[in-house]
């Protein structure tokens, strides 16, 4: 033994390195689950490391500015300096192709709209509430208006990291808008102060019984506890993956989530596709009723569009019912916060554009467009595609993957493995500590408000004081040149309906807290 211990020692250390290479080699060549490996030992290992940092080296070396997807540099680095309220102006002109085939551009006004010493937008640059009332035309007992026009979409805790969730509640609260749960629950997380749309999908999570059927009581007890649920959304499908339940992996699902959702812990929890508490459009529009009579507060559904046959009927019954949503959340194919198979990501669903302009020439050919609150959710968290979103006849958008990356999301595009380097998308509490609640709270506050302060600098310049204003004569989509450039209502077939609007000063003075109107505090 002492005779092996005195030539091992002998070994430098570029001996040790060729004996732990040639043990790789014969491990390598012995396997057979890769091939790569089996035929080229060592170096195949190679192969499998620069392809997982595939994502990272084409993000920050190889593609250039403006072709990376989802979101592509210049996009995400505006994300990024107006949340931290840095300059995000451009130097030397715009390096986008303008006559690129769907560019979108603003029809300036000649003389702007100008703002008045006693305007609320002196005194608030941000201030942009909705020009609607969310359950106003049916009369609900706890009508609500959102005092932002640009909120936080459904994303679950559990999905989404404890500190995320977190550090985007306080963030609204700070800029006055509201935290849309998810399909996950409401979670210790989601109560510090900001406004909660309280969303629910097939499996009920958080207002579930012991069989995972919808629960009203549980549903009632939460709204009475938690006031500061301001509405429901009853999820019919999202843009990742319309007609496929959502998926948490098990190892996203601590303790604390199985407790939350009421589902056991090591095994994915997989949402049914279809809901057990209706399964047709009028037992739909009676669930739609009788929680909106239980719980007092306006009732929406969210889904993304395709066949339009079942929305017809919908309509229809709205008509002749004189009952129905009180906000339709319209989300595009586009979407991507929830992780979906590539032919599910890639093929199912209509693009935002296409979804919510059919569905809003539905309800208006049947007159039924200022009977509901429209949002819009689906890559629309920037100035000039809210712009073009509000001339389309949205009255509030929701931002998911614009929101995560105002407190630290990267794109890395691993949020379906819980190894998120951002700590945004994981339960990996190493990963989480990185993210400072205090600080990205604040920083996604402010997003929001450079947001809605570069928002109206652009409405503005179209002549007007308020988004709701905007027509769809006032943006043109790039076809080819301009001669064949259209204004949005040649593209699209419809010509939105004005929406009610006097003033902002009258939004400031008219806000609906309880269901009365009163003044609203000082911002």
């Amino acid at each position: 033994m002492e005779i092996i211990l005195n030539l091992l020692s002998q070994i430098p250390w570029w001996g040790w390195v060729l004996i732990f290479l040639a043990i790789v080699a014969i491990c390598d060549i012995l396997q057979r689950k890769h091939t790569i490996l089996h035929n080229f030992p060592i170096v195949g290992h190679f192969r499998y490391w620069l392809e997982s940092i595939g994502p990272e080296l084409r993000q920050y070396l190889v593609a250039n500015n403006r072709e990376e997807l989802p979101f592509n540099r210049i996009e995400r680095g505006w994300v990024y300096a107006s949340s931290k309220k840095e300059n995000n102006y451009e130097g030397f002109g715009t390096d986008r192709d303008i006559f690129q085939y769907q560019h979108i551009f603003v029809c300036n006004a000649m003389m702007p709209f100008q703002l008045k010493p006693d305007h609320p937008n002196i005194k608030d640059y941000s201030f942009i509430p909705c020009a609607k009332v969310i359950g106003a035309y049916n009369k609900r007992r706890k009508p609500y208006r959102p005092g932002s026009i640009i909120n936080v979409s459904a994303m679950s805790y559990g999905s989404l990291s404890a500190k995320a969730i977190e550090s985007m509640n306080i963030g609204v609260k700070i800029a006055g808008a509201y935290h849309n749960t998810g399909e996950g629950g409401l979670s210790p997380y989601h109560k510090n102060g900001g406004d909660i749309v309280f969303h629910f999908g097939t499996g009920y999570f958080g207002v579930r019984d012991e069989h995972g059927n919808f629960s009203m009581e549980k549903l009632k007890k939460l709204v009475e506890d938690y006031p500061f649920i301001k509405a429901i959304e009853i999820k019919l499908s999202q843009g990742a993956k319309p007609g496929k339940g959502g998926v948490l992996p098990a190892a996203k699902i601590s303790h604390e989530i199985s407790e939350i959702r009421g589902v056991p812990m090591g095994k994915d929890v997989l949402s049914p596709p279809g809901h057990s508490a209706f399964s047709n459009v009028p037992e739909m529009l009676e669930f739609i009723e009788k929680i909106a009579e239980e719980t007092g507060l306006p009732v929406g559904i969210k889904a993304a569009i395709g066949k339009l046959e079942q929305w017809e009927e919908l309509a229809a019954l709205m008509v002749a019912s004189n009952r129905g949503p009180d906000f339709i959340t319209i989300d595009g194919g586009e979407g991507g916060t929830g992780a979906a198979p590539p032919s599910f990501a890639d093929h199912v669903s209509l693009p935002w554009v296409y979804g919510f302009s059919d569905i809003y020439k539905l309800f208006q050919k049947r007159g039924l467009e200022e009977r509901v609150v429209f949002i819009g959710s689906g890559k629309l968290g920037f100035p000039a595609k809210a712009a073009m979103a509000f001339a389309m006849g949205v009255d509030c958008i929701n931002v998911a993957r614009e929101a995560m990356m105002s407190i630290g999301c990267i794109q890395a595009q691993v949020c379906h493995t819980n190894h998120c380097p951002s700590g945004v998308a994981t339960q990996n509490k190493w990963l989480q500590n990185g993210i400072d609640v205090n600080l990205k709270s604040i920083r996604m506050a402010q997003y929001f408000k450079t947001f809605r302060k570069e928002f109206l600098e652009i409405t503005h310049a179209a002549g007007y004081e308020h988004p709701c204003q905007f027509d769809m004569d006032d943006i043109e989509v790039n076809v080819d040149d301009h001669n064949l450039s259209e204004d949005l209502d040649k593209t699209y077939n419809y010509k939105k309906t004005p929406v009610a609007f006097t003033s902002m000063q009258d939004l400031k003075d008219c806000i609906y807290l309880g269901g009365k109107q009163t003044n609203p505090k000082s911002t």
